[in-house]
């Protein structure tokens, strides 16, 4: 890449556990001779996406070219972390030929776009596409994207729900902006759950969008980077419920870090997060746990009751101290509740 070229970023958005960072850590694997830089947007205290990806590097995406911002939703810090990361890695040698962006679950993308027209870089910066990631399963049951049929579905079975929930509007808009849907988590959703998802993403959809069914993150890097979109230059056809407002708010969503001691069962963590969220209505929760009689991390993923869990590094000279995020919509938030289901 010549120094006068344009840098292309993808930006990567997707509401909570839609499977962003596992999209990264294939790219990481597969980037057909570029060199990648990587921008991870934590919604919590915790860098889980960041110490993930950062467990991948390899010689074309080192660990010193994958970036955490955990100060907030990327968008709204846009002076204080967003543009200095983003110089930053521009004066990496050698310099990167892609930048990914992982947004947290919560961000809205056209504010992030628009942070691409700052003087300091937008004669250097490119966004070469915006990749919305939607799991088939939840948008098939209209938790996220509802219509009118699927609003008045689960107004009759749910009096908590006769109003369009922050969620859906955080989906929305990640829908609008984007070039390229994934609808990602097709096996568990199944034939009839994806039909229902992409008929939703297509209502939902400004204009004639992509879709692309992928599972476990794979997709051909070809499908999805270099686009060219100039997305940046675009605006007017990625409409946003937030059009016309200079920024917006999260205090629809709290997150919670517990602390975790050392477990003996990992069954009894995942069933305690099952039963937590069954009970308190939780969105997310990611973090890691120690395993009594275990040199490996336990990594912990879940969203809502669906829990997954794997081993994915040695704790090496690392204390051995577990802690979890727990990410619920604000007035559904009880610490000291949550602490209890989780530690007991």
């Amino acid at each position: 890449m010549s120094d006068l070229a344009k840098l292309p970023v993808t930006v990567i958005t997707g509401f909570l556990g839609a499977g962003k960072t596992t999209l990264i850590r294939h790219l990481m694997q597969n980037p057909q001779g570029k060199r990648l830089a990587i921008v991870v947007n934590e919604f919590g205290d915790v860098g889980v996406d960041g110490d993930i990806l950062k467990s991948c590097a390899i010689p074309d995406c080192p660990a010193e070219n994958i970036m955490e911002l955990s100060n907030g939703c990327i968008c709204c810090t846009v002076a204080d972390d967003f543009i200095p990361t983003i110089e930053a890695l521009m004066k990496l040698e050698p310099r990167p030929d892609h930048i990914l962006i992982e947004t947290s679950g919560l961000a809205l993308p056209k504010p992030l776009l628009k942070a691409f027209d700052w003087p300091d870089i937008r004669s250097k910066i490119t966004v070469d596409g915006v990749i919305a990631l939607a799991d088939a399963e939840a948008v098939a049951d209209g938790r996220f994207a509802p219509n009118v049929a699927a609003v008045d579905a689960q107004r009759a079975a749910d009096d908590s729900l006769d109003h369009e929930t922050p969620l859906s509007e955080v989906f929305e808009d990640q829908i609008s902006c984007a070039d390229i849907i994934l609808l990602t988590k097709t096996d568990l959703a199944g034939p009839e759950g994806v039909a229902k998802a992409r008929a939703v993403i297509e209502a939902e959809a400004p204009r004639k969008l992509p879709i692309v069914e992928t599972s476990e993150g794979v997709v051909d890097p070809r499908v999805i980077l270099g686009l060219g979109a100039a997305a940046e230059d675009d605006m007017d056809a990625r409409p946003s419920h937030h059009d016309g407002h200079d920024d917006h708010e999260h205090d629809d969503f709290e997150s919670i870090v517990v602390d975790i001691p050392e477990i003996s069962d990992p069954a009894d963590l995942v069933a305690r997060i099952e039963a937590m969220a069954n009970a308190q209505n939780i969105l997310r929760v990611k973090g890691y746990a120690a395993v009594a009689g275990k040199p490996m991390r336990l990594l912990v993923q879940a969203v809502g009751a669906r829990v997954r869990q794997q081993y994915d590094q040695p704790w090496g000279d690392a204390p051995r101290q577990g802690k979890l995020v727990v990410i619920a919509e604000h007035d559904d938030v009880n610490p000291d509740a949550i602490r209890a289901a989780l530690v007991g």
